[in-house]
């Protein structure tokens, strides 16, 4: 039961990383309608330019960690505006730009390995000792990637209710057309949303590198499809069920581990996804109109 305990808490920092994750590619599906799969990749390059920030160049962690997430967002807009952007304006098929999508995973991919390799890096971070919250235990830097995991969620609910962006990337989510009509520069609202898709997705890299204790060029790649996991299960489109969504499959899954063998995390969160499909396929929040 104490090992289920600690399992449960690990899973809230697991959730908090997922979350970040998960909240940027819904946010970037509902205003562009398709699915990025070199958004796995986006997680790897965070990693990266933060580690260079921090151990290269001798920037304290924490500011490295906002200037690689910054950094991938900045990238995330680049790739729109020269790689996806003249598909999309040529009208080109969703089963085309997934394949670009795919194509500019590997492109990364490797990129990443010639620049970097593959061996395994870590962040010049101190050591840490676990203290106890109640049964739970926990490291100062995993209290710290919760916060981050919170405070994210809430400036994103903040955005999409109380600001003019947020209120166009709803409309736009909601239907294209009609928020085009309506007066809403489309153009620079993806530019946007990308941006910050790719802050989080950057910012979620370095917080799973470090709740890992490093990272890999392949690292953000294997956490793609956990993170499409915790999205459909919250509901395809829905920032909220994303949250949702992160919040169950981050704590089944290091609570699986206390009873089954760790390397079947990514398992457990595809058992999960399909039993949702199955029972509930709409997801946790289902879009408005389809419950």
């Amino acid at each position: 039961m104490h090992l289920i305990l600690n399992s449960f808490g690990f899973g809230l920092v697991t959730a908090s990383v997922l979350a970040l994750a998960a909240v940027g590619v819904t946010l970037q599906f509902g205003v562009t309608n398709y699915v990025n799969f070199a958004y796995g990749e986006y997680l790897t390059l965070g990693a990266y330019l933060s580690w260079i920030l921090n151990v290269q160049l001798h920037v304290d962690f924490w500011l490295a960690a906002v200037g690689g997430a910054v950094a991938t967002g900045v990238g995330a807009v680049v790739i729109s505006e020269f790689v996806l952007k003249p598909f999309v304006r040529r009208g080109a098929r969703l089963l085309f730009l997934l394949i670009v999508t795919l194509g500019m995973s590997l492109i990364l991919a490797n990129i990443f390995q010639i620049l970097w390799g593959t061996d395994f890096r870590k962040f010049d971070i101190p050591n840490q000792q676990v203290f106890s919250v109640g049964p739970l235990i926990f490291t100062p830097n995993q209290v710290i990637i919760m916060a981050i995991g919170l405070g994210a969620m809430l400036a994103i609910h903040w955005l999409l209710k109380y600001t003019k962006l947020g209120k166009a990337m709803r409309a736009m989510s909601d239907n294209l057309n009609l928020a085009r009509v309506g007066g809403v520069d489309t153009d620079r609202v993806t530019l946007w949303t990308w941006f910050i898709s790719g802050c989080l997705a950057g910012l979620a890299g370095v917080m799973l590198a470090l709740s890992a204790g490093g990272f890999q060029p392949s690292f953000g790649e294997e956490f793609l499809f956990v993170i499409f996991a915790a999205v459909i299960v919250g509901g395809v489109g829905q920032p909220y069920g994303a949250m949702l969504g992160a919040l169950t499959i981050g704590s089944v899954t290091e609570m699986s581990a206390a009873v089954l063998n760790s390397a079947l995390k990514s398992d457990v969160a595809f058992l999960v996804l399909i039993v949702m499909i199955l029972i509930r396929p709409q997801g946790l929040i289902p879009t408005q109109g389809k419950a």
